[in-house]
């Protein structure tokens, strides 16, 4: 692990806030290295902006919050219209790629798109959309071992839905390893769109 400043944005309900708890488990307690999380949302219990930041470090995190990310990940065109202005150059881009169209953004970014909410829904709940994510996030970006985030996501959820969760993990880390490996079929390349 290496210090790498994360911002998961997009909004209530999608799960933001857990996905942040997860992947700070994984580096913390799974991998015994050092991560803070602060979260913003809106006063709506859903549909509202929502983000979090996380900073993961193998010696203790002196600032808890994200300057410039070197990882961000999207799930709404609102959160992209906010945010993504604050990836560093050289950065990796992770978006929900049926909410969020990739308008004026450098090219040095690395941009890997999945559709999350789709694979979410074929796995029968939408919610889990977030687990997907992760999944996802633990397969393009390396950053943490797929063990300490599948044992963070076995224990952050309601044991009722673990095994739900896990499937929706090994969803997105099993497209993850793909996208990472070269285009998936099914992937289209992300367009740079301009306004």
């Amino acid at each position: 692990m290496r210090v790498s400043e994360i911002r998961i944005a997009g909004f209530g309900g999608q799960g933001v806030i857990l996905s942040a708890v997860v992947l700070g488990k994984a580096a913390s307690i799974y991998e015994n290295g050092f991560a803070t999380m602060t979260q913003n949302f809106g006063p709506e219990a859903r549909g509202g902006a929502c983000s979090a930041q996380l900073v993961v470090s193998d010696a203790p995190v002196l600032y808890p919050y994200v300057t410039q990310a070197d990882i961000m990940v999207i799930l709404s065109q609102e959160a992209y219209n906010r945010f993504a202005n604050e990836l560093r150059p050289g950065g990796t881009l992770i978006i929900e790629e049926d909410l969020v169209r990739v308008l004026n953004l450098n090219r040095d970014k690395m941009v890997f798109s999945i559709p999350a909410t789709r694979f979410a829904e074929e796995l029968g709940k939408r919610m889990v959309l977030n687990s997907v994510m992760v999944g996802f996030f633990t397969a393009v970006t390396t950053l943490l071992s797929a063990e300490a985030v599948r044992k963070s996501v076995a224990d952050s959820v309601p044991a009722n839905f673990r095994e739900l969760n896990l499937k929706a993990f090994e969803k997105g880390y099993e497209y993850g390893l793909t996208a990472k490996a070269g285009t998936p079929p099914e992937l289209e390349e992300v367009s740079y769109l301009e306004e």
